[in-house]
């Protein structure tokens, strides 16, 4: 079963980002029981050779791979698909018609992704248009991150938009957006709790990013289905400390 499956029928899925362009981490993290990998192209250095490598390394590794895009424009989402990705995380999505826009940019048709049959995605021109076309829809994964006051507000009418495969919280970004310094204020709380609310009324799933553990048991009770916990820059930070705790240093 596919990404785009396990998400609509309702799996939790359990993953991380990727801050380092490098093939060799999407090797390591691929055996550490992730269920996805996100490369962070918006917050990281990934230029389209290092995006190219690191989706090379997830699929000969079997790891599902997305990306999240530096910006909505189309151009980062062709190039992340065309690379083979299984799908792309769009930031700062505000509106409904933003989610129309990145719906049609990431599926192929009137206005929408443009074709290549000599790419990753397409085999490298070995396989037919009509085969190409059946697996992009098959298998891509649209995700629309909400961080923004504006997208909270519209995020009833975002949630409806059809094409999307789930919304994502940014959670961290909607705090700063909210003129908060702490991701459990009330108002920050309340915001994820109607992103939430959204997402589960339109029978789409919702996924977050989760810097803490216990983080991930209390949103998953309250419906959340997808988590991005940390990084590869975290988890190496916190694996060194608890070498040197263990070693009594």
């Amino acid at each position: 079963m596919g990404l785009k499956q396990r998400l609509a029928s309702g799996d939790t899925l359990w993953g991380s980002f990727l801050k380092t362009p490098s093939p060799i981490l999407v090797e390591v993290l691929a055996s550490a029981g992730l269920d996805v990998l996100c490369l962070d192209a918006e917050h990281a250095p990934f230029d389209r050779a290092a995006i190219d490598t690191c989706i090379f390394a997830a699929r000969a590794a079997g790891m599902p791979v997305i990306v999240r895009t530096p910006t909505a424009a189309s151009e980062h989402i062709l190039n992340a698909l065309d690379c083979g990705a299984d799908g792309v995380l769009v930031p700062h999505v505000r509106t409904a018609d933003e989610a129309r826009a990145l719906v049609c940019a990431a599926q192929y048709g009137r206005g929408g992704r443009g074709y290549a049959g000599s790419s990753r995605a397409a085999g490298y021109g070995s396989v037919t248009i009509p085969a190409h076309l059946a697996a992009s829809k098959e298998r891509t994964v649209v995700l629309a991150q909400i961080e923004d006051v504006e997208a909270v507000e519209a995020v009833e009418e975002i949630a409806a938009v059809a094409g999307l495969d789930a919304l994502f919280i940014g959670r961290i970004d909607l705090t700063i957006a909210l003129g908060e310094t702490d991701p459990n204020a009330p108002r920050v709380i309340e915001a994820v709790e109607r992103i939430l609310a959204a997402g589960l009324a339109a029978s789409l799933p919702v996924g977050m990013f989760v810097p803490r553990d216990p983080d991930v048991a209390v949103w998953s009770e309250k419906g959340a289905r997808l988590f991005l916990q940390g990084s590869d820059h975290a988890f190496m930070r916190a694996g060194a400390r608890a070498a040197r705790a263990a070693a009594g240093l």
